[in-house]
């Protein structure tokens, strides 16, 4: 399919205005749209939000939603200054947005938990290009998420396809030294989007995540009935740990979270990176949690822990003191993630029972099916989590270094693949499939 395109401006000048790239194309298909008009944006509110949502709010995915983004952006989180320039892309069929997808332009690779640090070297060993570098993702958000945002119909795979070739032609245009779809959504991956990336040679490489699933769970007992009896114990020992410290756990949500409360959150958040000084993972300012709470609270639960004197002044005070500890959850339809948390002090098993114990238990209560808890910590196995594999597709605009990582992939994703059999054997669940195959 032919592109023409027109570029205006440099992509790495943050202080241009309108569209930096502009495609029109054909669709040549009987009864099909004479064309669709491709728009690059420099902000997601250039996009009305009734338009992004009508194809985001469809997903399973809150990560994906004109709010969030717009909070992350307009917050100055994510924004030029911090190495993220915003290139959303539209897919207009006469004014009406039929295809979206968040896309930034990346100078680093901070953020984004695909650990491309070693591509990166092969590739100034080459002399080739690899920053700046074209990203879709949801921003400094590990989690499986990220699609081109079509709308179903007879014309969506045809979309997809538009949307795959004008980013690539934008980014070989503009100078990137490459595009890369971080944390992609497996169904997307296999579904609408399969063909499009296959076409355009988008490769996919595997990272281990977490899930917990709920196996149709009666109450937080029945959860317990699936560990080994010693797990079984120590994990009640942790619960009832709380109990013997004097700390309630309640969830907040809806017209319970106050701008207050997202306040003491971002505290929490920002205290917990702090402790780990050059490795931490803090992209999100102040700004961005206080804006949260005029447009996007019903998609947000707060855990909140609170201290054995807090608790004596009784359930109803408790509304307006702050907690010891928080976590932070976005929920969706089934689904939850688990993204920040932080404590004042550390305590004695708070940690698991805010970011793990209590949401699980407010899951199965609530008939949430999924628990996306975040990257990291293979102690999470030892809690029931299951470790799974996420993915990033990739494709390098010079061909050496495509070259390289079409014969490298298939080895580094069975090593990928061996580590979440490694994990998942080492979970102390009765009846572990996994016990004895990993090595």
């Amino acid at each position: 399919m032919p592109i023409s395109c027109i570029t205006s401006g440099s992509i790495l000048h943050t202080g241009c205005s309108g569209s930096m790239f502009n495609n029109t194309m054909s669709i040549d298909q009987k009864g099909s749209r004479d064309a669709l008009t491709i728009r690059f944006h420099e902000h997601i509110r250039d996009i009305p939000r009734q338009d992004w949502d009508r194809l985001s709010l469809g997903t399973e995915t809150p990560l994906l939603e004109w709010e969030w983004l717009r909070c992350m952006e307009e917050s100055g989180s994510i924004s030029p200054e911090e190495g993220w320039i915003p290139h959303h892309i539209g897919v207009y069929d006469n004014d009406r947005l039929v295809g979206a997808a968040p896309l930034y332009v990346k100078t680093h690779s901070m953020g984004e938990f695909v650990f491309d640090f070693a591509f990166a070297d092969v590739a100034h060993q080459l002399g080739a290009s690899y920053y700046p570098k074209l990203v879709g993702m949801s921003p400094a958000t590990p989690s499986s998420a990220f699609a081109f945002l079509t709308e179903d119909g007879p014309h969506e795979a045809e979309i997809q396809a538009v949307m795959a070739a004008s980013i690539l032609e934008m980014a070989e245009e503009t100078g990137m030294g490459g595009v890369a779809f971080n944390f992609a959504d497996p169904k997307w991956m296999n579904g609408a989007g399969k063909a499009a990336l296959e076409q355009y040679d988008f490769v996919g490489w595997t990272h281990q995540l977490y899930h917990w699933r709920n196996r149709g769970f009666t109450s937080f007992d029945d959860y317990l009935a699936c560990f080994t009896k010693n797990q079984r114990r120590n994990i009640r020992r942790e619960r009832e740990s709380m109990d013997r410290q004097g700390i309630s756990i309640v969830i907040r949500t809806g017209d319970d979270i106050t701008p207050e409360l997202l306040d003491y959150m971002y505290d929490f958040y920002a205290a917990h990176n702090a402790r780990f000084g050059p490795w931490a993972a803090k992209f999100l300012n102040r700004q961005f949690f206080r804006m949260l709470a005029d447009g996007f609270r019903d998609r947000i639960a707060l855990v909140c822990a609170y201290s054995r004197e807090q608790c004596a002044t009784g359930e109803h005070s408790l509304h307006g003191q702050r907690p010891i500890a928080m976590a932070f959850l976005l929920v969706k339809n089934h689904t939850m993630w688990g993204r920040y948390w932080g404590a004042d002090e550390d305590i004695r098993d708070l940690h698991f029972n805010c970011c793990y114990y209590k949401p699980i238990e407010w899951a199965i209560e609530n008939g949430y099916e999924l628990f996306d808890p975040g990257m990291g910590s293979s102690h999470k196995v030892r809690r029931g989590f299951e470790a799974v594999s996420g993915y990033s597709l990739h494709h390098f605009m010079d061909e050496r270094m495509q070259y390289i990582l079409h014969n490298n992939i298939d080895r580094i994703n069975s090593m990928e693949s061996a580590h979440v059999e490694q994990l998942n054997a080492a979970r102390p669940v009765q009846d572990n499939p996994y016990r004895g195959v990993a090595g």
